[in-house]
């Protein structure tokens, strides 16, 4: 029973998709599924042991340029892939009109997706065979699994989802397994930044632990904030250029996270690595961090301003 999945970005939403098909794999035994996703993260559905084929798509980079000689001749690429195959069913988890219309429409199949009651955008419906009601109030996860369970016909359980990846990179830890911390201090939204002052505070407050401090980044502004918040600190190390799945090893190794609200702080959850997450206006009640040990300290003013180093720590003493 092979099954295709359309959940293409962001990193955080891909990432929630994986408990679903570990509910999928567990109670339909010879399930399997390839899965369309944009190219920056490809990597993550192939970390998932019920995955057999990636299929990358580019619709980010190709709209800067739609209808240019070697974009047309990438997307004739993706649709000749993408209809390769006779679906049993077809999961468009995304729920946006570029994915049903570019994407799902196109696939060979029975389409599935949320109901114009459910969905973020109510014309992207109009696209799936059938479609399913799932409750807006719940978790980002919890409602990609009722998606799935209703689409392939088995009950939901009620135990708290698996994302069934933090065994791929059991074996590739480092050497220095558990002997330091992770700071995720980029993202994309200037509102959900921490001041650099507080992360060198919070930095101090750490030295007298004997933990070494690991600092990713992934653009070169990003690099430069790293290296601001690392001056001075022997304890500190600004890591290199790393690719996503670099930096899964790192943070998998890791004794515990601290991170604003970024992509990286789902995969820490989904890497079972305890994280506190800081949140200023972003509400985690829908999208916060899912799993085990993960906890959020949320601005009483929607202000990531007001959320002080003493408060992290003493938070990050429970683990330490």
């Amino acid at each position: 029973m092979r099954v295709l999945v359309v959940k293409t970005s962001s990193m955080g939403d891909v990432l929630h998709t994986l408990p679903a098909l570990t509910d999928a794999a567990n109670n339909l035994p010879n399930i399997t599924f390839d899965w369309v996703v944009e190219e920056n993260f490809a990597q993550i559905p192939s970390w998932h042991f019920a995955v057999d084929k990636v299929i990358p798509v580019a619709i980010r980079r190709w709209r800067k340029n739609w209808f240019g000689q070697q974009i047309r001749h990438e997307r004739q690429q993706f649709i000749h892939m993408l209809r390769q195959q006779q679906y049993a069913a077809i999961i468009d988890a995304q729920g946006l009109i570029k994915s049903a219309f570019l994407i799902t429409r196109k696939a060979r199949g029975i389409k599935h997706g949320l109901d114009r009651a459910s969905i973020k955008e109510p014309i992207a419906s109009w696209f799936y065979d059938i479609k399913h009601h799932v409750p807006k109030q719940l978790h980002a996860i919890e409602r990609v699994r009722l998606l799935f369970a209703a689409s392939l016909n088995y009950t939901c359980p009620s135990t708290m989802g698996d994302y069934a990846i933090a065994r791929h990179f059991l074996t590739t830890l480092p050497s220095d397994n558990q002997q330091y911390l992770v700071f995720l201090h980029a993202t994309t939204r200037d509102e959900k930044h921490w001041t650099e002052a507080a992360w060198r505070h919070l930095i101090e407050l750490i030295a007298p632990t004997g933990f070494k401090i690991k600092l990713p980044w992934g653009a070169p502004h990003e690099q430069q904030r790293a290296l601001r918040l690392a001056q001075g600190f022997n304890h500190v190390e600004v890591l290199p250029k790393l690719s996503l799945s670099e930096v899964a090893t790192i943070i998998a190794g890791a004794k515990a996270v601290i991170s604003v609200d970024t992509g990286l702080s789902h995969l820490t959850a989904a890497l079972d690595r305890p994280n506190i997450t800081l949140f200023g206006e972003t509400d985690p009640q829908l999208i916060g961090g899912y799993g085990n040990n993960q906890y959020s300290i949320i601005s009483p003013d929607k202000s990531m301003h007001s959320i002080t180093a003493e408060q992290v720590y003493k938070k990050l003493a429970n683990f330490l």
